[in-house]
């Protein structure tokens, strides 16, 4: 095993990435983990074909604030299913 340090700022990267890229809504707790492979990762760590796996388990709204603070495009919409839809692009 390996014991590494991750700033702040790859937390919120990692965490920014895990829900842009895989849609995953996880807390910055648990984009840590992703943090540290991603820091190994660009320092060339793992090997071609190495198999690396990362346990997030801490759910997004453990911690609103970080994802309403983070959000480049917050949006308020009303509490109604047509309006989400028509928000994400889903209406035709």
């Amino acid at each position: 095993g390996i014991i590494d340090a991750v700033t702040d700022e790859e937390i919120l990267a990692a965490y920014r990435l895990l829900g842009s890229v895989e849609g995953v809504f996880c807390e910055p707790a648990s984009a840590a983990g992703v943090a540290g492979i991603l820091k190994l990762a660009q320092g060339n760590f793992f090997k071609p074909g190495d198999i690396v796996v990362c346990i997030i388990t801490g759910h997004g709204l453990k911690d609103p604030d970080t994802a309403i603070a983070t959000s480049s495009t917050p949006a308020t919409l009303p509490a109604d299913r047509q309006a989400v839809a028509d928000h994400l692009g889903f209406s035709p």
